[in-house]
Protein backbone atom coordinates (compact mmCIF):
# COMPACT_ATOMS: atom_id res chain seq x y z
CA UNK A 1 0.00 0.00 0.00
CA UNK A 2 1.16 3.48 -0.59
CA UNK A 3 0.53 6.45 0.83
CA UNK A 4 -2.00 7.77 -1.11
CA UNK A 5 -2.16 10.88 -3.10
CA UNK A 6 -4.24 14.02 -1.83
CA UNK A 7 -7.07 14.70 -4.73
CA UNK A 8 -9.87 17.11 -5.27
CA UNK A 9 -7.89 19.54 -3.97
CA UNK A 10 -8.05 18.33 -0.55
CA UNK A 11 -5.97 20.26 2.21
CA UNK A 12 -2.78 17.62 2.80
CA UNK A 13 -0.76 20.53 4.32
CA UNK A 14 -0.90 17.97 7.74
CA UNK A 15 -1.99 18.06 11.23
CA UNK A 16 -4.96 20.69 12.15
CA UNK A 17 -6.19 20.74 8.91
CA UNK A 18 -9.89 21.50 7.69
CA UNK A 19 -11.93 19.15 6.91
CA UNK A 20 -15.30 20.97 6.75
CA UNK A 21 -17.72 20.85 3.78
CA UNK A 22 -15.51 18.03 2.57
CA UNK A 23 -16.91 14.27 1.53
CA UNK A 24 -15.25 11.62 3.49
CA UNK A 25 -16.19 7.78 3.28
CA UNK A 26 -14.81 5.80 6.39
CA UNK A 27 -14.52 1.66 5.58
CA UNK A 28 -15.10 -0.46 8.43
CA UNK A 29 -17.44 -0.09 11.21
CA UNK A 30 -15.61 -1.83 14.38
CA UNK A 31 -14.78 0.53 17.16
CA UNK A 32 -12.01 2.24 15.09
CA UNK A 33 -14.54 3.17 12.30
CA UNK A 34 -17.04 4.31 14.88
CA UNK A 35 -14.28 6.86 16.62
CA UNK A 36 -12.69 8.36 13.11
CA UNK A 37 -16.57 8.58 11.56
CA UNK A 38 -17.69 10.71 14.77
CA UNK A 39 -14.20 12.93 14.78
CA UNK A 40 -14.89 13.65 11.26
CA UNK A 41 -18.28 14.53 11.83
CA UNK A 42 -17.47 16.74 14.70
CA UNK A 43 -15.09 18.67 12.57
CA UNK A 44 -17.49 19.26 9.82
CA UNK A 45 -16.85 16.97 7.85
CA UNK A 46 -19.45 15.29 4.98
CA UNK A 47 -19.33 11.37 6.45
CA UNK A 48 -20.16 8.39 4.79
CA UNK A 49 -19.39 5.26 6.83
CA UNK A 50 -19.67 1.98 4.61
CA UNK A 51 -19.32 -2.19 6.20
CA UNK A 52 -20.33 -4.58 4.61
CA UNK A 53 -22.10 -6.42 7.15
CA UNK A 54 -25.40 -6.76 8.36
CA UNK A 55 -27.02 -3.47 10.65
CA UNK A 56 -27.40 -6.71 13.27
CA UNK A 57 -23.87 -7.32 13.24
CA UNK A 58 -22.36 -3.56 14.33
CA UNK A 59 -21.97 -2.29 17.41
CA UNK A 60 -24.39 -0.08 19.14
CA UNK A 61 -22.81 2.73 17.98
CA UNK A 62 -23.95 2.93 14.71
CA UNK A 63 -27.19 4.86 16.07
CA UNK A 64 -25.55 7.63 17.90
CA UNK A 65 -23.20 7.74 14.68
CA UNK A 66 -26.25 8.21 12.62
CA UNK A 67 -28.33 10.77 14.69
CA UNK A 68 -25.17 12.54 14.27
CA UNK A 69 -25.50 13.05 10.29
CA UNK A 70 -23.28 10.47 9.31
CA UNK A 71 -24.47 8.35 6.52
CA UNK A 72 -24.09 4.58 7.05
CA UNK A 73 -24.55 2.54 3.97
CA UNK A 74 -23.89 -1.31 4.11
CA UNK A 75 -23.23 -3.94 2.10
CA UNK A 76 -20.71 -4.03 -1.34
CA UNK A 77 -19.01 -0.81 -1.11
CA UNK A 78 -20.55 1.28 -4.36
CA UNK A 79 -17.46 2.42 -6.17
CA UNK A 80 -19.12 5.96 -7.61
CA UNK A 81 -19.67 6.39 -3.40
CA UNK A 82 -15.71 6.12 -2.88
CA UNK A 83 -14.61 7.78 -6.62
CA UNK A 84 -16.81 10.78 -5.16
CA UNK A 85 -14.78 10.87 -1.89
CA UNK A 86 -12.29 13.82 -1.25
CA UNK A 87 -10.75 11.70 1.75
CA UNK A 88 -11.02 7.71 2.07
CA UNK A 89 -10.23 6.35 5.96
CA UNK A 90 -9.79 2.54 6.31
CA UNK A 91 -9.30 0.93 9.27
CA UNK A 92 -7.06 -1.48 10.19
CA UNK A 93 -7.24 -5.19 8.69
CA UNK A 94 -9.16 -4.19 5.73
CA UNK A 95 -6.86 -5.56 2.87
CA UNK A 96 -6.07 -3.99 -0.27
CA UNK A 97 -10.03 -3.29 -2.25
CA UNK A 98 -10.22 -2.89 -5.79
CA UNK A 99 -12.84 0.06 -5.82
CA UNK A 100 -10.26 1.80 -3.10
CA UNK A 101 -7.58 1.46 -5.13
CA UNK A 102 -10.21 2.61 -8.58
CA UNK A 103 -10.31 5.79 -6.33
CA UNK A 104 -7.01 6.21 -5.35
CA UNK A 105 -6.13 5.90 -8.72
CA UNK A 106 -7.90 8.97 -9.50
CA UNK A 107 -6.58 11.11 -6.99
CA UNK A 108 -8.72 10.47 -3.49
CA UNK A 109 -6.99 10.60 -1.15
CA UNK A 110 -6.29 7.63 1.42
CA UNK A 111 -5.60 6.92 5.00
CA UNK A 112 -5.30 4.96 8.35
CA UNK A 113 -7.56 5.98 10.87
CA UNK A 114 -4.58 6.86 13.21
CA UNK A 115 -3.32 9.09 10.51
CA UNK A 116 -6.81 11.24 10.91
CA UNK A 117 -6.32 11.03 14.73
CA UNK A 118 -2.69 12.63 14.27
CA UNK A 119 -4.08 15.92 12.66
CA UNK A 120 -5.28 17.10 15.78
CA UNK A 121 -3.49 15.61 18.71
CA UNK A 122 -1.58 18.31 20.93
CA UNK A 123 -0.42 16.07 23.11
CA UNK A 124 3.27 14.59 22.84
CA UNK A 125 3.10 11.30 21.47
CA UNK A 126 4.98 7.84 22.39
CA UNK A 127 4.30 5.70 19.98
CA UNK A 128 5.22 1.81 20.36
CA UNK A 129 5.27 -1.03 17.55
CA UNK A 130 7.22 -4.25 16.78
CA UNK A 131 5.79 -7.57 16.72
CA UNK A 132 5.98 -8.89 19.62
CA UNK A 133 5.08 -7.19 23.30
CA UNK A 134 3.41 -3.88 22.33
CA UNK A 135 0.60 -3.92 24.02
CA UNK A 136 2.24 -4.90 27.27
CA UNK A 137 4.80 -1.61 27.40
CA UNK A 138 1.46 0.32 25.76
CA UNK A 139 0.01 -0.75 28.92
CA UNK A 140 2.66 -0.28 31.63
CA UNK A 141 3.98 3.44 30.19
CA UNK A 142 0.15 4.60 30.06
CA UNK A 143 0.14 3.55 33.69
CA UNK A 144 2.79 4.82 34.69
CA UNK A 145 1.59 8.51 33.64
CA UNK A 146 -1.46 8.06 35.21
CA UNK A 147 0.46 7.67 38.11
CA UNK A 148 2.51 10.74 37.66
CA UNK A 149 -1.02 12.21 37.52
CA UNK A 150 -0.20 13.21 34.25
CA UNK A 151 -3.73 13.34 32.00
CA UNK A 152 -2.65 10.07 29.77
CA UNK A 153 -4.76 8.22 26.95
CA UNK A 154 -3.45 4.15 26.26
CA UNK A 155 -5.38 2.91 23.07
CA UNK A 156 -4.70 3.23 19.50
CA UNK A 157 -4.37 -0.46 18.26
CA UNK A 158 -4.59 -1.23 22.23
CA UNK A 159 -8.61 -0.80 22.99
CA UNK A 160 -9.05 2.61 22.36
CA UNK A 161 -9.09 4.35 18.66
CA UNK A 162 -6.64 7.46 18.80
CA UNK A 163 -9.44 9.19 17.43
CA UNK A 164 -11.13 8.98 20.56
CA UNK A 165 -7.70 10.63 21.95
CA UNK A 166 -8.77 14.11 20.64
CA UNK A 167 -10.52 16.76 22.44
CA UNK A 168 -9.78 14.30 25.43
CA UNK A 169 -8.45 14.95 28.63
CA UNK A 170 -5.08 13.86 27.47
CA UNK A 171 -5.01 15.79 24.53
CA UNK A 172 -3.49 18.98 25.83
CA UNK A 173 0.80 19.98 25.70
CA UNK A 174 0.74 18.88 29.48
CA UNK A 175 -0.72 15.34 28.41
CA UNK A 176 0.61 12.46 27.10
CA UNK A 177 -0.37 9.90 24.17
CA UNK A 178 0.55 6.31 24.51
CA UNK A 179 -0.03 4.59 21.32
CA UNK A 180 -0.21 0.95 20.21
CA UNK A 181 0.53 1.11 16.42
CA UNK A 182 0.50 -1.97 13.85
CA UNK A 183 1.79 -2.44 10.70
CA UNK A 184 -1.34 -2.10 9.30
CA UNK A 185 -1.99 1.33 10.85
CA UNK A 186 1.16 2.77 9.92
CA UNK A 187 0.86 1.70 6.29
CA UNK A 188 -1.00 5.12 5.67
CA UNK A 189 0.21 7.16 8.64
CA UNK A 190 2.45 10.44 7.32
CA UNK A 191 2.11 12.38 9.93
CA UNK A 192 3.26 10.53 12.75
CA UNK A 193 5.71 12.87 15.19
CA UNK A 194 6.90 10.54 18.14
CA UNK A 195 8.48 12.47 21.25
CA UNK A 196 9.82 8.42 22.24
CA UNK A 197 9.51 5.73 19.61
CA UNK A 198 9.53 2.24 20.57
CA UNK A 199 10.44 -0.58 18.03
CA UNK A 200 10.61 -3.64 20.46
CA UNK A 201 11.41 -6.38 17.83
CA UNK A 202 10.84 -7.47 14.12
CA UNK A 203 10.14 -11.32 13.37
CA UNK A 204 8.36 -12.99 10.99
CA UNK A 205 4.08 -11.64 10.91
CA UNK A 206 2.15 -10.98 8.59
CA UNK A 207 3.67 -11.77 5.47
CA UNK A 208 0.66 -12.75 4.28
CA UNK A 209 0.01 -9.13 3.42
CA UNK A 210 3.12 -7.74 3.42
CA UNK A 211 5.10 -9.99 0.90
CA UNK A 212 8.67 -10.00 3.30
CA UNK A 213 9.93 -9.39 6.14
CA UNK A 214 11.90 -6.70 4.42
CA UNK A 215 8.24 -4.98 3.30
CA UNK A 216 7.05 -5.62 6.98
CA UNK A 217 10.15 -4.22 8.86
CA UNK A 218 10.04 -0.89 6.45
CA UNK A 219 6.62 -0.74 7.62
CA UNK A 220 7.47 -0.44 11.23
CA UNK A 221 10.24 2.00 10.60
CA UNK A 222 7.85 4.39 10.01
CA UNK A 223 7.34 5.11 13.48
CA UNK A 224 10.69 6.85 13.19
CA UNK A 225 9.66 8.92 9.97
CA UNK A 226 9.22 12.72 11.67
CA UNK A 227 11.35 12.57 14.50
CA UNK A 228 14.01 15.24 15.32
CA UNK A 229 17.47 15.15 16.92
CA UNK A 230 15.54 16.42 20.16
CA UNK A 231 13.27 12.97 20.02
CA UNK A 232 14.11 9.36 20.74
CA UNK A 233 14.16 5.80 19.46
CA UNK A 234 14.02 2.92 21.56
CA UNK A 235 15.20 -0.35 20.11
CA UNK A 236 16.70 -3.59 21.85
CA UNK A 237 20.48 -3.54 22.35
CA UNK A 238 22.33 -6.18 19.78
CA UNK A 239 18.88 -6.25 17.39
CA UNK A 240 21.00 -5.24 13.88
CA UNK A 241 17.54 -5.31 12.17
CA UNK A 242 15.74 -2.70 14.45
CA UNK A 243 19.13 -0.71 15.46
CA UNK A 244 19.42 -0.33 11.72
CA UNK A 245 15.85 1.28 10.82
CA UNK A 246 16.18 3.63 14.10
CA UNK A 247 19.32 4.92 12.68
CA UNK A 248 17.72 5.49 9.21
CA UNK A 249 15.83 8.33 11.54
CA UNK A 250 17.11 11.76 12.77
CA UNK A 251 16.51 10.83 16.74
CA UNK A 252 18.91 9.96 19.40
CA UNK A 253 18.67 5.80 19.20
CA UNK A 254 18.56 4.61 22.57
CA UNK A 255 18.74 0.64 23.79
CA UNK A 256 17.25 -1.86 26.29
CA UNK A 257 18.08 -5.44 27.44
CA UNK A 258 21.67 -5.56 27.69
CA UNK A 259 24.77 -4.82 29.84
CA UNK A 260 26.04 -1.29 28.49
CA UNK A 261 22.78 0.17 27.25
CA UNK A 262 20.72 2.41 28.39
CA UNK A 263 18.16 0.18 30.25
CA UNK A 264 19.10 -3.22 31.21
CA UNK A 265 18.79 -5.84 34.11
CA UNK A 266 21.54 -6.51 36.79
CA UNK A 267 21.30 -9.27 39.32
CA UNK A 268 18.04 -8.46 41.20
CA UNK A 269 18.09 -4.59 40.34
CA UNK A 270 16.49 -3.17 37.06
CA UNK A 271 19.06 -0.43 36.03
CA UNK A 272 18.08 2.74 33.57
CA UNK A 273 20.36 5.24 32.40
CA UNK A 274 18.77 7.27 30.06
CA UNK A 275 20.44 10.49 28.52
CA UNK A 276 20.19 13.99 30.60
CA UNK A 277 18.92 11.53 33.62
CA UNK A 278 20.30 10.17 36.95
CA UNK A 279 20.71 6.34 37.30
CA UNK A 280 17.57 5.01 38.64
CA UNK A 281 17.74 0.98 39.75
CA UNK A 282 14.62 -0.14 40.61
CA UNK A 283 14.50 -4.08 42.71
CA UNK A 284 13.60 -6.81 39.74
CA UNK A 285 11.30 -8.39 42.38
CA UNK A 286 8.72 -5.54 41.77
CA UNK A 287 8.14 -7.26 38.67
CA UNK A 288 5.24 -9.75 38.66
CA UNK A 289 5.39 -10.92 35.05
CA UNK A 290 6.19 -14.14 34.01
CA UNK A 291 8.77 -15.12 31.64
CA UNK A 292 12.19 -13.09 30.17
CA UNK A 293 10.74 -11.76 27.55
CA UNK A 294 8.59 -9.50 30.37
CA UNK A 295 11.79 -8.11 31.80
CA UNK A 296 12.53 -6.50 28.04
CA UNK A 297 8.96 -5.72 28.11
CA UNK A 298 9.95 -3.63 31.88
CA UNK A 299 13.12 -2.20 30.63
CA UNK A 300 11.45 -0.41 27.21
CA UNK A 301 8.58 1.21 29.33
CA UNK A 302 10.65 2.41 32.02
CA UNK A 303 13.24 3.67 29.95
CA UNK A 304 10.50 5.51 27.19
CA UNK A 305 8.89 7.19 31.17
CA UNK A 306 12.12 8.38 32.13
CA UNK A 307 12.76 9.72 28.73
CA UNK A 308 9.38 11.26 28.87
CA UNK A 309 10.32 12.44 32.91
CA UNK A 310 7.26 10.85 34.25
CA UNK A 311 8.87 10.46 38.50
CA UNK A 312 10.62 6.62 39.52
CA UNK A 313 7.83 6.39 42.35
CA UNK A 314 4.66 6.41 39.45
CA UNK A 315 7.62 3.43 37.48
CA UNK A 316 7.47 1.53 40.65
CA UNK A 317 4.38 1.38 41.66
CA UNK A 318 3.04 0.38 38.12
CA UNK A 319 5.37 -2.46 38.04
CA UNK A 320 4.35 -4.01 41.42
CA UNK A 321 0.86 -3.67 40.71
CA UNK A 322 0.66 -5.17 37.08
CA UNK A 323 -0.01 -8.93 36.90
CA UNK A 324 -0.14 -8.58 33.19
CA UNK A 325 -2.96 -8.48 30.06
CA UNK A 326 -5.75 -10.85 29.43
CA UNK A 327 -4.72 -13.72 27.22
CA UNK A 328 -1.33 -13.64 27.47
CA UNK A 329 0.35 -15.87 29.16
CA UNK A 330 -2.40 -15.82 31.94
CA UNK A 331 -3.19 -18.70 34.35
CA UNK A 332 -6.43 -19.13 33.89
CA UNK A 333 -6.80 -22.24 35.89
CA UNK A 334 -5.12 -25.43 37.93
CA UNK A 335 -7.07 -29.09 37.79
CA UNK A 336 -5.74 -32.10 38.92
CA UNK A 337 -1.87 -30.27 39.91
CA UNK A 338 -1.78 -29.29 36.17
CA UNK A 339 -1.70 -25.16 35.14
CA UNK A 340 -3.62 -23.81 32.01
CA UNK A 341 -1.97 -20.91 30.46
CA UNK A 342 -3.39 -18.84 28.24
CA UNK A 343 -1.49 -17.08 25.27
CA UNK A 344 -3.77 -16.59 22.55
CA UNK A 345 -2.43 -13.50 22.35
CA UNK A 346 0.76 -15.64 20.56
CA UNK A 347 -0.61 -14.93 17.02
CA UNK A 348 2.68 -15.26 15.29
CA UNK A 349 5.69 -17.79 15.85
CA UNK A 350 8.18 -15.21 17.79
CA UNK A 351 5.36 -14.41 20.07
CA UNK A 352 4.77 -18.08 21.08
CA UNK A 353 8.32 -18.93 21.16
CA UNK A 354 8.45 -16.40 24.00
CA UNK A 355 5.76 -18.13 25.36
CA UNK A 356 7.19 -21.43 25.86
CA UNK A 357 10.47 -20.41 26.88
CA UNK A 358 8.56 -18.33 29.50
CA UNK A 359 7.33 -21.33 30.78
CA UNK A 360 9.14 -22.56 34.14
CA UNK A 361 7.89 -26.03 34.17
CA UNK A 362 7.35 -28.96 31.01
CA UNK A 363 3.91 -29.22 29.94
CA UNK A 364 1.49 -30.05 26.47
CA UNK A 365 1.60 -27.27 23.89
CA UNK A 366 -1.99 -26.37 22.10
CA UNK A 367 -1.23 -24.74 18.64
CA UNK A 368 -2.29 -23.42 15.45
CA UNK A 369 -4.84 -21.95 13.26
CA UNK A 370 -4.77 -19.56 10.40
CA UNK A 371 -1.36 -19.36 8.77
CA UNK A 372 0.34 -15.82 8.36
CA UNK A 373 3.22 -16.89 6.04
CA UNK A 374 7.10 -18.03 7.84
CA UNK A 375 8.25 -21.19 9.04
CA UNK A 376 7.74 -22.90 12.50
CA UNK A 377 10.94 -23.66 12.42
CA UNK A 378 12.05 -21.24 15.65
CA UNK A 379 10.08 -22.93 17.75
CA UNK A 380 11.90 -26.33 17.60
CA UNK A 381 14.92 -25.43 20.08
CA UNK A 382 11.82 -24.56 22.55
CA UNK A 383 9.72 -27.58 21.81
CA UNK A 384 12.54 -30.04 22.50
CA UNK A 385 13.37 -28.81 25.91
CA UNK A 386 10.18 -27.42 27.39
CA UNK A 387 7.31 -29.31 25.42
CA UNK A 388 6.19 -33.36 26.17
CA UNK A 389 3.55 -33.52 23.30
CA UNK A 390 1.56 -31.39 20.63
CA UNK A 391 -1.95 -30.74 20.01
CA UNK A 392 -2.46 -29.07 16.95
CA UNK A 393 -5.42 -27.14 15.58
CA UNK A 394 -7.13 -25.55 12.46
CA UNK A 395 -5.88 -24.88 8.72
CA UNK A 396 -2.28 -24.82 10.13
CA UNK A 397 -1.93 -28.28 11.40
CA UNK A 398 -0.58 -29.93 8.19
CA UNK A 399 2.02 -27.01 8.25
CA UNK A 400 2.76 -27.47 11.65
CA UNK A 401 3.19 -30.92 11.95
CA UNK A 402 5.54 -30.94 9.09
CA UNK A 403 8.16 -28.74 11.00
CA UNK A 404 7.33 -29.71 14.37
CA UNK A 405 5.84 -33.44 14.67
CA UNK A 406 9.06 -34.96 14.41
CA UNK A 407 9.81 -33.79 18.33
CA UNK A 408 7.14 -35.18 20.35
CA UNK A 409 4.24 -37.10 20.34
CA UNK A 410 1.37 -34.99 17.72
CA UNK A 411 -1.72 -35.04 17.51
CA UNK A 412 -4.54 -33.42 16.02
CA UNK A 413 -8.11 -32.00 17.33
CA UNK A 414 -11.28 -30.69 15.78
CA UNK A 415 -12.09 -28.23 18.21
CA UNK A 416 -10.11 -26.30 20.60
CA UNK A 417 -12.57 -27.70 23.59
CA UNK A 418 -11.07 -30.89 22.11
CA UNK A 419 -7.49 -29.92 21.93
CA UNK A 420 -7.90 -29.19 25.68
CA UNK A 421 -9.11 -32.12 26.74
CA UNK A 422 -6.19 -34.13 24.91
CA UNK A 423 -3.96 -32.18 26.30
CA UNK A 424 -5.22 -32.51 30.09
CA UNK A 425 -5.32 -36.09 29.32
CA UNK A 426 -1.90 -36.00 28.16
CA UNK A 427 -0.15 -33.74 30.71
CA UNK A 428 1.24 -35.33 34.44
CA UNK A 429 0.68 -33.27 37.94
CA UNK A 430 3.35 -30.75 38.28
CA UNK A 431 3.32 -30.13 34.54
CA UNK A 432 1.31 -26.99 32.54
CA UNK A 433 -0.70 -26.82 29.78
CA UNK A 434 0.09 -23.57 27.00
CA UNK A 435 -2.34 -22.39 24.27
CA UNK A 436 0.30 -20.47 22.21
CA UNK A 437 -1.34 -20.82 18.90
CA UNK A 438 1.70 -19.41 17.29
CA UNK A 439 -1.32 -18.21 13.85
CA UNK A 440 -4.04 -15.94 13.72
CA UNK A 441 -7.77 -17.45 15.09
CA UNK A 442 -9.93 -16.34 12.21
CA UNK A 443 -10.51 -19.77 10.59
CA UNK A 444 -11.98 -20.99 14.09
CA UNK A 445 -12.77 -17.82 15.99
CA UNK A 446 -14.10 -14.00 15.66
CA UNK A 447 -10.72 -13.11 17.40
CA UNK A 448 -8.13 -14.30 19.67
CA UNK A 449 -10.36 -12.85 22.70
CA UNK A 450 -12.90 -15.77 21.44
CA UNK A 451 -10.41 -18.45 21.26
CA UNK A 452 -8.77 -17.49 24.66
CA UNK A 453 -12.46 -17.20 26.46
CA UNK A 454 -13.13 -20.55 25.12
CA UNK A 455 -9.73 -21.69 26.18
CA UNK A 456 -10.24 -20.98 29.81
CA UNK A 457 -14.32 -21.57 29.47
CA UNK A 458 -12.99 -25.38 28.79
CA UNK A 459 -10.67 -25.39 31.80
CA UNK A 460 -13.20 -24.23 33.82
CA UNK A 461 -15.38 -27.23 32.72
CA UNK A 462 -12.37 -29.63 33.72
CA UNK A 463 -12.30 -28.21 37.30
CA UNK A 464 -15.54 -28.50 37.85
CA UNK A 465 -15.96 -32.08 36.76
CA UNK A 466 -13.13 -32.53 38.84
CA UNK A 467 -14.53 -31.57 42.05
CA UNK A 468 -17.79 -33.68 40.84
CA UNK A 469 -15.51 -36.74 40.53
CA UNK A 470 -13.70 -36.11 43.83
CA UNK A 471 -16.90 -35.47 45.53
CA UNK A 472 -18.01 -39.42 44.48
CA UNK A 473 -15.47 -40.31 45.46
CA UNK A 474 -15.68 -39.32 49.13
Amino acid sequence: MGDGAAGGGFDTAGPGRDVAGRRCAVLGLARTGIGVARLLARRGAHVAALDLKPRHLLPPGIDELERSGVRILLGPHPAEELRRAELIVISPGIPDLPEVAEAEAAGVQVVSEVEVGLWWLRAPVAAVTGTNGKSTVTTLLGEMGRRAGRPTFAGANLGTPLADAVDGPADDPAGLVVAELSSFQLERTTSLHARAALLLNVTDDHLDRHGSLEAYAAVKARVFRNQTPDDFAVVPAGDALCERLAAAGRARVVRFGAPGSEAFAEGEELVVRAPGTAELRLPRSLLRLRGAHNVDNALAALLAARLLELPPAAMSATLEAFTGLPHRMQLVGEVRGVEYYDDSKATNVGAALRAIEGLDRRGVLIAGGREKGGSYAPLREAIRRQITRLVLIGEACPAMRAELGDLVPCEDAETLEQAVRRAAAAAEPGQAVLLAPACSSYDMFRDYLERGNRFAETVRELAREAVTEGARGD
